[in-house]
């Protein structure tokens, strides 16, 4: 997610770029599957669905249950863990007000129960165990009652944004199910890769720019019905609309299509984002989506991540537009295809897509941006916020390793997780010289592709080719001094 801004000067620095790889799918058991059909209601403002989902245990261990996310449930009035706060005018346009997700039913198991720490984890208990390399099917059905937000998942003026729209399964890790709230900073989501297929039932109308690509539609009397598919994706999300204009351009037989509403001319958006998704290929190794959709739609960040589907605040001008383009197409390698906990190591992929930007622009003068200018940039508000909370607190913890619930605010989040993390890796850079860096950033993304990668999986690929566990290290556990 972008969730700030740079205005910089013009200049050019060269760097180098590497062949391209592709990253490829395991083979020892079949992909999870999510077989998802949702009718949007809009006169109810809400979603109607269900979700069969298949799981293979290619754990090591024996389960007897499954446990989902519900993210839905952070809509929700008593919610703990809301995703804007009260006051934040740019996400509640019309007043706070709220939505939620409700569990009706699931099929294929012995029981279920909505529970977790803010009403957010949807717990499957299994009819009968489940043993590595066995598979097991349940059918979840589910309402999504839409709050008026300017946020990932609710109605907005212009369109109703899907993100986060069905129940996921939760990531496994060796202590089990990763379960998380709905903190309202960052991006609380951890999930593994899985194979979708999604039907939209919409109303007459209606246009929907979604992560996957169409393979049927139907049109009736009352509405539209459009079948998408889309593999080793880490989430689906979908944005709806009356409104939307398009525009289309291909790239290696990728279909990136941008949506947007009113008179907004998204060429040079467009542009960036084609022209983005060719130096990342070559850099570090091939997008592997058909199409990507780039939509431009009311937030209260400047944009946001999914596999194959980019959302860019529509209020930005048409500069900031650019420089969150590729910042957010950037994540479809630092998020999307290789994964992390975004929950607990913020920096591993919002530090990867903002030095990717960085990588872009210093590349790509004609856009107005340069290597000097966003580092100088990140530096001035690093020092700044350095200074202000020496300030009011009498020191500054500027240490990367928090979670992301453990940051005082998005201000502090956002001169750690972006800026300093930009500015570490600048320093990684600058100690390993271009190729060993860029080369070692393109190991990262052949070895972990598709994958949750941990931040000692990053670190060893530097340190492959160049001593910097120490200088990553430092700026990790706030020793280094910028």
């Amino acid at each position: 997610m972008k969730k700030t801004t740079l205005i910089i000067a013009t200049a050019l620095i060269a760097a180098c770029a590497l062949p391209l790889s592709a990253c490829k799918k395991g083979e020892s058991l079949d992909s999870d599957k999510y077989a998802i059909c949702a009718t949007y209601d809009e006169e109810e403002e809400k979603l109607n669905g269900t979700c069969t989902f298949t799981y293979h245990n290619r754990t090591d261990n024996e389960l007897d249950s499954l446990c989902f996310n519900l993210w839905g449930n952070a809509y929700r009035q008593d919610a703990k863990n809301k995703p804007a706060a009260s006051g934040d005018n740019k996400a509640y346009y019309c007043g706070v007000n709220y939505g939620g997700e409700s569990v009706e039913s699931v099929e294929g198991c012995a029981s279920w129960e909505v529970c977790g720490d803010d009403e957010n984890i949807l717990k499957v208990a299994l009819s009968e165990p489940l043993y590595p390399e066995q598979s097991t099917t349940v059918t979840i059905s589910y309402t999504l009652d839409l709050a008026k937000i300017n946020h990932r998942t609710g109605v907005t003026k212009e369109s109703v944004n899907l993100g986060n729209f069905y129940p996921i399964l939760c990531a496994y890790s060796k202590e089990g199910f990763i379960q998380t709230p709905y903190y309202s900073t960052g991006d609380p989501f951890v999930s593994a890769c899985a194979d979708y297929d999604v039907t939209l039932k919409l109303p007459l109308g209606y246009t929907a720019a979604t992560s996957g690509k169409e393979v049927e539609r139907k049109e009736e009397k009352d509405g539209v019905t459009t079948r998408y598919t889309l593999e080793n994706a880490r989430d689906f999300a979908a944005v709806l609309s009356k409104d939307f204009k398009t525009l289309t351009q291909n790239f290696n037989g990728c279909a990136v299509t941008v949506y947007y509403c009113g008179e907004r001319q998204p060429q040079k958006e467009l542009n960036a984002t084609v022209e983005s998704l060719e130096y990342f290929s070559s850099l570090f190794g091939n997008y592997a989506y058909p199409t990507l959709s780039v939509v431009f739609t009311p937030l209260n960040s400047s944009g946001m991540e999914y596999p194959a589907l980019t959302m860019i605040n529509s209020a930005l001008t048409e500069e900031n537009a650019v420089y969150t383009a590729v910042h957010e197409t950037a994540h479809q390698w630092w998020y999307a295809m290789v994964g992390s906990n975004q929950v607990t190591c913020a920096w591993q992929d919002e530090g990867l897509a903002e030095y990717s930007t960085l990588a872009f622009f210093e590349t790509h003068p004609a856009y107005g941006f340069t290597r000097t200018g966003i580092l100088g940039s990140a530096i001035k508000s690093y020092r700044a916020y350095y200074s202000v909370y020496n300030q009011i607190f009498g020191k500054s913890d500027t240490t990367m390793t928090r979670a992301i619930n453990e940051y005082e605010g998005e201000y502090e989040y956002i001169n750690i997780v972006y800026n300093k993390s930009l500015l570490m890796f600048e320093s990684v850079r600058t100690a390993m010289g271009d190729k060993k860096f860029f080369s070692a950033l393109a190991n990262y993304f052949k070895d972990n592709c598709f994958s949750l990668a941990a931040p000692e999986d990053l670190i060893a690929k530097f340190d492959e080719l160049y001593d910097v566990e120490g200088l990553i290290d430092g700026y990790l556990n706030g020793k280094v001094v910028i």
